[in-house]
């Protein structure tokens, strides 16, 4: 079997863009991958043009030897735009492979491990601006029947917090908190914001609230900075959906900086990657929460993750999004009770509709974490996405 063409699509999913990869082989089976890097969307998508001229008449079924050729041909390696093309590419490869065999890819890696998945939502508060508004997305939500609730309360603070914002933010926790009780987990998230002191602080302030963790306290870029804020944090401490490899998650894990990790399926090498991580934090009795908040194959592939790893905690699943996320793909989810169920069909289990797809074209988006607007991400039209 050899791979013939390998080519990108951007579709527009208004708060950003989906990039779809398809990978097509002589023997009539296709492919599907998902690079969803937000923001980014053009240069994934010109990363996966390159990557064409390498892999076409290659055998996709040898998914280690093309990724470890790929990766070590790179000469700028580790960042954002190729690991999220080559992770695209790579689990469009898996999903040749289960379709070739007729299996899911989780019995490629060991089988399955759980036939559910717990959830959390995120993007259920949009349109909520005050603690009230908060409490009563809440409610509605968890009628739903979701158990986790994810959401950044902290404005455009950045770095630093005034007190009366930090009030604020610890007003619409305690709104949400008192509206679904204890027995619902609240995750808050900090996109990277602040500055170790400042994180500390607010750490030791939200641990009233028992939330699940405090997600990303600290930018990225520096992990001798997260690691300081989990030393002294009274709650757990969850990141890694902005690093790229293994040997940086290996870093993670040295500092003993995180207590759940967050890989990105469409940005962290695909799906054997996130796996191996997924590994070496199961050594260190450490969480796997995989980050999610993409589209229909991304959302796949994390769930073909999540049923053969032991220590898959939780997944991420975006409350509602837009009307036509159904109509690009075949996507068919089943929840219950706070949990998704692992669905059983070839390969990934999922197809995407090329036609459907060129109705929604590319539109630029602008980052909206610093600017206080990150409520606003429910488009005119949508859709309970569970």
């Amino acid at each position: 079997m050899k791979i013939t063409d390998l080519r990108s699509y951007i579709v527009h999913c208004y708060r950003t863009n989906w990039i779809f990869v398809e990978v097509e082989t002589d023997k009539g089976l296709s492919g599907v991958g998902e690079a969803t890097l937000e923001y980014k969307e053009q240069a994934a998508a010109g990363a996966i043009e390159d990557l064409s001229r390498t892999v076409v008449g290659k055998d996709p079924r040898c998914i280690e030897r093309l990724y470890h050729d790929l990766y070590r041909d790179a000469y700028w390696r580790g960042g954002a735009v190729l690991m999220s093309a080559l992770s695209a590419f790579e689990m469009a490869c898996w999903d040749i492979l289960g379709k070739s065999l007729q299996v899911p890819v989780y019995q490629l890696l060991g089988g399955a491990f759980r036939d559910s998945v717990r959830i959390y939502v995120n993007g259920w508060f949009s349109g909520a601006t005050t603690p009230d508004e908060f409490a009563a997305k809440a409610r509605e939500t968890v009628r739903r029947g979701v158990t986790a609730l994810k959401w950044d309360p902290f404005g455009k603070a950045y770095m630093t917090i005034s007190r009366t914002d930090l009030d604020n933010a610890l007003a619409c926790i305690a709104a949400v908190r008192d509206a679904v009780g204890e027995d619902v987990d609240l995750l808050i998230e900090g996109h990277g914001r602040f500055k170790p002191a400042t994180a500390i602080e607010i750490a030791r302030e939200i641990a009233q609230f028992r939330p699940m963790w405090f997600e990303e306290p600290v930018p990225p870029d520096n992990l001798d900075a997260l690691a300081e804020v989990r030393r002294n944090s009274p709650v757990p401490i969850a990141a890694g959906e902005r690093l790229f490899t293994r040997q940086t998650f290996l870093e993670l894990f040295e500092k003993r900086a995180v207590d759940y990790i967050q890989p990105d399926v469409s940005h962290a090498g695909g799906i054997a990657e996130c796996r191996k991580i997924s590994a070496m934090a199961e050594a260190r009795y450490l969480g796997c929460a995989c980050h999610n908040p993409s589209g229909p194959v991304a959302t796949a592939a994390t769930l073909q993750l999540a049923a053969c790893t032991p220590n898959f905690s939780i997944l991420e699943i975006m409350a509602t999004d837009v009307p036509w996320r159904r109509d690009i793909s075949d996507e068919h989810l089943v929840f219950d009770n706070g949990m998704i169920q692992i669905p059983d069909r070839p390969g990934l289990g999922v197809e995407l509709r090329r036609e459907e797809m060129e109705k929604h074209p590319y539109e630029p988006r602008e980052l909206r974490h610093y600017n206080g607007t990150l409520t606003d991400i429910r488009p005119p039209e949508h859709q309970p996405f569970f």
